[in-house]
């Protein structure tokens, strides 16, 4: 009995080591001329969960530098969060881009 759950630990253990942890990927905010801040700031606060004040920093980032990151994620979750991103914009006749690379 001691012997078989020695051997699931190291198999567990084995395969642990063998998926690893998943690739993460930073989610940036591209600036345009027509997106008002206050919408990227909404966007910022709603949609990635930023504080008011991180949510300024980005958006001034976003102006200032042309692109900003809005976090780090799993594939997936970037995925959601562009996706998200773009729906909303487009609701409000706005032509933010959102888009994802490796971290």
């Amino acid at each position: 009995m001691e012997d078989d759950v020695l051997k699931q630990e190291e198999i567990d253990a084995e395969t642990e080591q063998d998926l690893g942890e998943p690739p993460l990927y930073r989610v940036l905010l591209h600036n345009d001329n027509y997106t008002t801040m206050d919408f990227v700031v909404r966007i910022l606060e709603e949609i990635f969960h930023k504080t008011p004040a991180e949510a300024t920093g980005i958006m001034l980032e976003v102006h200032n530098k042309g692109i900003g990151v809005c976090g780090t994620y799993q594939a997936e979750i970037a995925e959601t969060k562009i996706d998200a991103v773009h729906a909303r914009a487009r609701e409000a006749g706005f032509p933010l881009m959102a888009s994802m690379e490796p971290a």
